[in-house]
This record gives structure tokens, C-alpha cells and sequence, in this order.
């Protein structure tokens, strides 16, 4: 048996990951109790038909919904016809039977392992029971198109069997160990318990806008889901609801190969079950020598001696490797190939022939020595690490091999981001082609599961088409001087040529530091982007008093703050311009937490390879960033294009919320919390509040506080900024939320309605406005094509035109959904946004908030074009992306990646550190646009 690890305390870590809680499947949880949620009587319908079923039903009066119910389509816009990536399926013929799967002696097992157990107990051990075999979402669900004949009817053994199951079929071969100890093969226990029986014609009344969401819905579309989902997750690696093969990969180094992939989830529709099909990429640990792939993760192949800690291997580096290889399945070379896959659990802290064990006799050998008796021959690098896996015991890593298809579950490296694009990167028409022939890899039609269970995928008839309708974009308004003061976006672009901000800003003392080595950045280089800057200033507006401003060069590996507060002590700037080197994030941070939190001064970072000879555009795109830290507004939507936002009977204040949580692996860290809103009666001048809270927690816990600073600042702008008399508070409030999935919308309800209204922040401030919420998704796996090819049809980049907006054929059976496409296509094929009407006291129509949600997604003050999700939820993520620039960068919280947060011994690992080091924005800040 190898040799066994001391137990010792657990290393690694983790770096900040982007936001989880994607969007799952089908909405869960019960109904809500009462009648149908959203305040007064909904708004008529809008150019929907109410017939009872159909491609454009209205649900029944009848049904509830967890959000509000559908009141009508919507109208305005110009018709056009779409391809989507949905195909229609047929609903089952019969019942289907649902059973409870237990392992009643084991932990929780991986998915990948409880599939093989039930593939084993269908094709081997209990055939006569599996016939036809049933479907299993490697969890806790099973379903048969038949009751399974466990034993005689009205029996106990009828509801409940127990199998014994075991995937060896070699006496001889033992569990993950080495079978020295006279262990025979592990044998699992699986209990099988019959829980429902589920008749497909719920679903049917659901997608006919007649049935309410509730259980009974929820579990038959899990089923259909693990229908169509069974075959390829039998055959290839799989995630959740992708899967991916090797026909199409890419080796981008350290490690990674990425593979095609394909997603596919049964979704219910207008009228109509659908099935989205969509590519997908799978990040996968490079198959073969487990050697080599830690030496390409350290860009070192060939270099063995680099794994050696006696060579100078840095505890740091080590700890970062296992990171990377913790969880990674490994086979053994030694041991003949038919042997049980081990776990990687983690590296030794030593090298072979420096780690000793003892034996049972008494005796102490080196791991290197042990495995020259196994080996009959010496390690080839005997000083190199070895790998613990889950038994414990100890293996060399030159005797480790990786098998091919491992999906890698860690955050990607941040150098490694633009190889996954440029692999998951697909023009329109390409990405639907290669959906439509990825329909031979799913072979709907061949599958036995989809076949048994009588449902039928029309793949042959191609994607679906749909009605969408092109949306009329705002007019924007810009300042006196502007050639023209009002001008409308043309596909979601526009540029600053002659045209002046709204509001500029004026700048009376500003600075320059430079941490670019002066040698590539010399004085003649800092007065060109001087004069390129002074230049864009006065082209959009900005009063400049200062046309000197000082100009220093510091060294970044010296302390920011200290560096920042000296080269503004003189002249006490408005303003600091930081020139970056490359790679100078941990600059970047400290200047932002010196600005934003220690002293309250604007700052604007600009890479110096990027300012070096730059043009004036670049110098323009800077002046947006600069003109709102500043206190400017760069532009506002024409008051006439938005009359929900402008209507001065009806003051709105529109916000947009967002959580974000940290990479898998990164145990300890916390989840960060944002909200963002407008303060002027234009919607275009904003604010934000930060929270830290519990790791992977969705639900804002401190929305209360945070709306109420939203809501004062919002008021007190009116009185003072915009000498407002009367009434200062809002009439309504549009809550706009980010990164909720399905299943967790009624949460969203319970918990972050309540902070909003009630006895909360809203009463606390003796206001009362008509709550509206609408959830805003990105994360989810429909796509639109153009089905024409003029420029009334697509963009220059082949995607839909910016304003397509889809709330038909493909949208909820019965609740308020729609799709909004509202930015013009760069690269690849544009996501269009999910929105879903939660709560609206207002009763908006379809038409209303569609417009709405399109001309917030014009006053994004970052650029010239449109974005993809409104202004306020986009401020929303950035906010959250940069929490970490409130803690010191001095201080004892870390978050590099190769931070140790495994220890719950460490007090930084605690929520309790992470809140008390929390910086809160400067009060020079709170009302500026500082994270722009």
C-alpha cells in the first residue's frame, strides 16, 4: 500500500471569481400564496390576443404566477422576423414515474460516479427491473416510463427496493487502496423509492397559459430535462445541463485544453414545448502525464526540477500548483491501467525521497525508497512533489497520468480569458450552423430514452422562427455649442464629433503620476497625452484652469498612498491621472482605494502603451470617464423619447442591484453586494452603495440601509441641485435586478420587497412610491439570428439590429417576460437580456417598460453606444467588481490568488474581518459617478 500523509493543515486558496448563481431551469418553489402578486389591476393587453391558447394567449384569470402575469404584448417597433435557437418537442404520451434515489451509507457521491452506479444497476445487476431503462439526473431523481416492478402490488416492497451495487466485476481489484488488507470490491447501497407519479397534461395546461406553476410543473419539466439529457451524458463529460466532446478543441497552454460543447434544456412556451439548443465551452485539464501538466501550468515544460521543493519550488508557487490540481481525477502507471481513477486531494509540502513513513513493523522509509521496491527501479525524480489523494496515501507525480475529458470547475486564469473568447467566439451564422449540425451529436431521434418516454424533436424542420419587433432608440440630448444638441442613435452607436456634454465639468488643479519606467515613458511622451487630454477637454466642454499640470514619476514598488498624498500636497488636485505600466493591477487598486476612500479625489488610470501616440478618440472615450467623476452629465435621454422617466407629475427614481461572488475554490471569501441609482429627474447622473456579506448568499441583506442612502441622496439632490419644491420624493420606484435565477424570484420577493416597501425603507423615510421590479438576466442560453440579410435585417457584425425585442412564441407561458436585444453585435453573436416583471404597482404596459428598459440602456456614460442591460444594473456589476479597492492594500486582507483562505483559523477568513476591513466610500464621493 503506498504510503500515507500526516495530517496537516489544508492549503490553498483562491482568487476573486466573477458572479455565480446562473440561471437554473425551471422556476421552483410552491405557488405564492394569495392571489396573483403586483398590486393594482394589471394594464390591458397591448396588441395580444386573449384567446385561451395559442402562439399569443394571455393566461387564464384563474392561474397564478409568481411574478405578475402577463398583461399584454407589445406593439410599438417595426415587425421582423427571427430565427431562435429553440426547436419544438412533443410532450410525453403516458405518465411518468418519479423515484427517490439513496445512497443511505455514503457521503454525497459525484454526479459522474452515481451515473455509472445506475448505468451498472440497469445493463447489468437488475435488467429485468430496467426495462426500458430509466433516466437519472446523477443526484436524486429517477424516472422510468414504466412503475418499476419492484415486488407485489399493495405491498411494502412496492413503494421501495434496496440494490446493492458494485462497478468491479474483478474479485481481485480493491477500492482506491490496495486491496492489501483482504478488502473485497466496494459495494454501494441504492434505495429506489417511488414519490409521484406525473401526468404530462399539467404541462400541457401550463404552456396553454391555464395551469398555475407549482410542483407538480416544476418536476415534469425536470423530468423532460433528464429525458433529453440522459443519452449524451452517458457518452461525454458533462456540467450541469452542458456537455462537451472532443470534435472540436484548442490547447491555450498552462494545463488547458477547451472543447466544443453543447447545451440544451427543455423550456415551456407560448402555446408550446421547446427545446434550446446552444454551443457551449468546456475548460478541460490537458490528458496525459500529470508531470507535464503542472509544468505547463508554470509555462516550464521540460523543466522537472522546477516541481523539486529542495530545488527552490516556493511554498507560494506549490500551493498555487494545488490549487489548480486539487479535485483532478489521476490514474497510476505502476499499477496497470484497469485500476479505480484516484482523487487528487492535495501536494506534499516535500519531495519523494524527503518524505518518510513508517511501516508496521516499525521501520521508516522514504516514499522515493518505497516505491524503487514497487518499481524495482530508482524514481527518475526522486525530489520532485507527490500528489495525496482521497485514501491518503502518497504517489509520486512521474507516476500519475490524467485521462482525457475533465472538466476543469476553477475560475479560467485571467491571462488565459481571450483564448476562451476567441474559442467561444462565433458570428451568427456560424454559431447557427453549428448548432444545427451539433443536432448530430445529440441525435434526438436515435436516443432510446426520448424515444421510450413518446417524446419527439422536430430537429429536421430547423431553428424556430419568430416574430420580433425593432424598437425606436431615444433621442439624446447634448449641451449648448453641440452642432446638433439632439441626435438619435443609429443601431445602438453614435460618436462626440462636435457635440458638447450636457453638463461639463470644471477642472481648476489637477496632477499626472506616472509609474511607467521614464525610460519608456519620457517627459516628451507625458506632454503629448497632456496635450491630447486638454485638447479632448476643450472639444466636449470641460473648463480647464490648469494647462501645466505637474507631472512625476514614481516607482510602483514603493507605497502608492505615500507617493499620491506627496505629489498633490502643493497643489491639492481635483483630479490625479495615473499612467499604468503593464500588469499594474495591484497599482491600480491602491489608487483607487487612495481616491475613492482615503482622501476622496477623482482619479483616471490610462495603461501607457495605450496613451502612448494615442488618437482622439481615445482621448474622447477618457473625457466620458473623467466628465462624470467630475460631477458632469455627458448626456441625457430627450424627455419626450422617455416619458415614464421625465413625467413631472410622477418623479422616478430607477435603481439597479447586483451581487457578486467569489470564484469555486476561493472558501472563506465573502460576496460582495451593490446598488446603484439615479439622482437627477433625467436618469442620467447615478450613485452607489457597497456591502460585504456571507459567501454565495443571492438575497442583498442589507438592502434596507442601502436604499435608504439611495433614496436620501436622491431627494436631497432634488432640493438643492434641482430646486425642487413640494413634494421631493419619488412617485415610483423601478427596481432593476441582476443575477437571480429562476428558482430564486420569489425569495427576491419575500426578502428584497420587503426592505424596498412595508415597514422598511420606504416607511422609515415617510415615502410611499409604486414599486416596480424587474429581474434582468444575461446568463442564459437564447439567441437570436437575423432570417434576412439587408441592413433592415442585421448589423455590420451579422447579429439582429439593436431594439429587437422578442416577447412571443418563446417567452413565459404566463408571466411578464420579454427579450431585449439592445445593443448593436461587435464580436461574435449578441446575448440578448431576459427581463421578467416581478412586482409593478405602476401596471405598466408590455410597450411601457420595454421602451423603458430600451432608452436606459442608452445613458450608459462609458461609451458611445448602447449597452446590453440598462445603465443602472451595469453600474451595478462594476460597483461589485471593485469592492476590493475598499480594503487597504497595506492591510492583512488578501486577495491574490494565491491568498490561503482554507484555514477558518485565520482571522482574514472570516465574514467578520472581511466587513470590519471594509473601507466606506469617501463622503466627497458618495454623490459622484466615482466607479465610472
Amino acid at each position: 500500500m503506498p504510503p500515507r500523509a500526516p495530517p496537516d493543515t489544508r492549503g490553498g486558496g483562491g482568487g476573486r471569481g466573477g458572479r455565480g448563481g446562473g440561471r437554473g431551469g425551471p422556476r421552483g418553489g410552491p405557488p405564492p400564496r394569495g392571489g396573483p402578486r403586483g398590486g393594482p389591476p394589471q394594464a390591458g393587453p397591448a396588441g395580444g390576443r386573449s384567446t385561451p391558447s395559442g402562439p399569443s394567449a394571455l393566461p387564464g384569470t384563474h392561474v397564478q404566477a409568481v411574478g405578475v402575469k402577463r398583461p399584454g404584448y407589445g406593439t410599438a417597433g417595426r415587425a421582423v422576423t427571427v430565427f431562435s435557437n429553440f426547436f419544438k418537442v412533443s410532450l410525453p404520451e403516458s405518465v411518468i414515474h418519479h423515484y427517490d434515489v439513496i445512497s443511505p451509507e455514503d457521503k454525497v457521491l459525484p454526479a459522474r460516479l452515481n451515473m455509472d452506479l445506475i448505468h451498472h444497476l440497469q445493463t447489468i445487476d437488475a435488467v429485468d427491473v430496467f426495462t426500458p431503462r430509466a433516466v437519472y439526473d446523477g443526484r436524486k431523481n429517477l424516472f422510468a416510463a414504466r412503475e418499476l416492478p419492484f415486488g407485489p402490488q399493495n405491498s411494502q416492497q412496492a413503494c421501495s427496493f434496496d440494490f446493492d451495487v458494485c462497478l468491479s466485476d474483478d474479485p481481485n481489484r480493491g477500492s482506491p487502496g490496495e486491496n492489501t488488507g483482504g478488502r473485497g470490491p466496494k459495494v454501494y447501497k441504492i434505495r429506489l423509492t417511488k414519490v409521484a407519479t406525473i401526468n404530462p397534461e399539467v404541462l400541457q395546461r401550463f404552456i396553454e397559459g391555464q395551469q398555475s406553476h407549482d410542483n407538480s410543473v416544476l418536476t415534469a419539466l425536470t423530468a423532460l430535462n433528464v429525458v433529453v439529457r440522459m443519452e449524451p451524458t452517458m457518452k461525454y463529460p458533462f456540467n450541469v445541463r452542458s456537455f462537451f466532446t472532443n470534435r472540436e478543441t484548442k490547447d491555450i497552454g498552462s494545463g488547458l485544453v477547451l472543447w466544443r460543447g453543447y447545451f440544451q434544456s427543455v423550456r415551456p412556451a407560448i402555446g408550446q414545448l421547446l427545446i434550446n439548443v446552444d454551443i457551449s465551452t468546456g475548460t478541460m485539464y490537458k490528458p496525459g502525464s500529470l508531470m507535464d501538466l503542472c509544468l505547463e501550468f508554470f509555462g516550464r515544460p521540460g523543466q522537472h526540477a522546477v516541481l523539486s521543493p529542495r530545488n527552490g519550488l516556493p511554498d507560494r508557487e506549490r500551493i498555487r500548483l494545488q490549487r489548480f490540481v486539487s479535485g483532478i481525477r489521476i490514474r497510476t502507471t505502476y499499477a496497470g491501467e484497469n485500476k479505480s481513477p484516484r482523487v487528487v486531494k492535495k501536494l506534499s509540502n516535500a519531495g519523494a525521497a524527503d518524505l518518510s513513513f513508517t511501516l508496521r513493523d516499525g521501520t521508516s522509509r522514504t516514499v522515493a525508497q518505497y516505491f524503487q521496491t514497487i518499481l524495482n527501479r530508482p524514481l527518475r525524480f526522486p525530489n520532485n512533489l507527490c500528489v495525496e489523494v482521497g485514501s491518503g496515501a502518497l504517489i509520486p507525480l512521474e507516476l500519475c497520468t490524467v485521462p482525457e475529458g475533465q472538466i476543469m470547475r476553477k475560475q479560467v486564469p485571467p491571462e488565459k480569458t481571450k483564448d476562451v473568447l476567441e474559442f467561444a467566439t462565433k458570428r451568427p451564422a456560424d454559431r447557427l450552423a453549428s448548432i444545427t449540425n451539433g443536432l448530430s451529436v445529440l441525435q434526438y431521434g436515435q436516443s432510446e430514452y426520448v424515444r421510450q418516454f413518446g417524446m419527439h424533436v422536430e430537429d429536421t424542420a430547423g431553428p424556430l422562427t419568430v416574430r420580433a419587433r425593432v424598437l425606436q432608440p431615444p433621442k439624446l440630448k447634448y449641451g449648448p455649442g453641440s452642432a446638433q444638441t439632439t441626435i438619435t442613435p443609429a443601431n445602438g452607436a453614435w460618436n462626440m464629433i462636435d457635440k458638447r456634454f450636457f453638463k461639463p465639468a470644471a477642472i481648476e488643479r489637477w496632477i499626472v503620476v506616472i509609474y511607467e519606467r521614464q525610460q519608456r515613458f519620457n517627459q516628451q511622451s507625458a506632454q503629448d497625452m497632456i496635450d491630447g487630454l486638454l485638447r479632448s477637454f476643450k472639444d466636449v466642454g470641460i473648463r480647464v484652469a490648469d494647462d501645466k499640470p505637474m507631472v512625476t514619476w514614481q516607482n510602483g514598488q514603493g507605497r502608492i498612498a505615500d507617493q499620491l498624498r506627496t505629489a498633490g500636497s502643493k497643489t491639492r488636485p481635483q483630479l490625479i491621472v495615473v499612467v499604468l505600466p503593464e500588469n499594474g493591477n495591484d497599482i491600480y487598486t491602491a489608487v483607487k482605494h487612495f481616491g475613492d476612500v482615503t482622501v476622496g479625489v477623482a482619479t483616471q488610470c490610462l495603461k501607457g502603451q495605450k496613451c502612448f501616440r494615442a488618437k482622439p478618440q481615445y482621448y474622447a472615450n477618457v473625457c466620458l470617464k473623467i466628465n462624470v467623476k467630475l460631477g458632469g452629465i455627458n448626456t441625457i435621454p430627450d424627455p419626450q423619447s422617455v416619458t415614464i422617466l421625465t413625467d413631472p407629475r410622477n418623479p422616478t427614481i430607477v435603481m439597479g442591484a447586483d451581487v457578486i461572488h467569489p470564484a469555486p475554490g476561493s472558501d472563506g471569501r465573502p460576496s460582495f453586494t451593490a446598488l446603484v441609482g439615479n439622482v437627477d429627474s433625467d436618469s442620467a447622473k447615478y450613485i452607489a452603495t457597497s456591502r460585504v456579506q456571507a459567501s454565495r448568499v443571492e438575497i442583498i441583506e442589507d438592502l434596507k440601509d442601502m436604499a435608504k442612502h439611495v433614496l436620501t441622496m436622491y431627494m436631497k439632490y432634488r432640493q438643492f441641485a434641482e430646486k425642487k419644491t413640494g413634494n421631493l420624493a419619488p412617485s415610483r420606484l423601478i427596481f432593476f435586478r441582476d443575477g437571480v435565477s429562476e428558482g430564486q424570484f420569489q425569495q427576491v420577493l419575500d426578502s428584497e420587497l420587503k426592505s424596498l416597501q412595508g415597514k422598511y425603507a420606504c416607511a422609515e423615510l415617510k415615502i410611499n412610491p409604486k414599486i416596480t421590479i424587474i429581474i434582468v438576466a444575461k446568463r442564459h442560453h437564447v439567441r437570436f439570428f437575423p432570417s434576412g440579410s439587408g441592413p433592415s435585417e442585421q448589423d455590420k457584425s451579422g447579429n439582429c439590429l439593436a431594439g429587437t425585442v422578442v416577447d412571443q412564441v418563446v417567452a413565459h407561458p404566463t408571466e411578464f417576460d420579454w427579450y431585449l436585444q439592445s445593443h448593436g453585435g461587435l464580436l461574435g453573436t449578441s446575448r440578448p437580456a431576459h427581463y421578467n416583471v416581478l412586482y409593478d404597482e405602476s401596471a405598466f404596459s408590455a410597450d411601457g417598460l420595454q421602451s423603458l428598459s430600451f432608452a436606459l440602456c442608452h445613458v450608459y456614460a462609458r461609451s458611445t453606444r448602447s449597452v446590453s442591460i440598462p445603465a443602472p444594473v451595469y453600474y451595478a456589476d462594476i460597483v461589485c467588481s471593485r469592492a476590493k479597492n475598499h480594503y487597504d492594500p497595506q492591510g492583512t486582507v488578501n486577495f491574490s490568488e494565491t491568498a490561503t483562505q482554507l484555514d477558518s483559523g485565520q482571522a482574514e477568513g472570516t465574514l467578520e474581518a472581511y466587513k470590519r476591513g471594509f473601507r466606506p466610500l469617501h463622503a466627497n464621493m458618495a454623490s459622484l459617478m466615482y466607479f465610472s
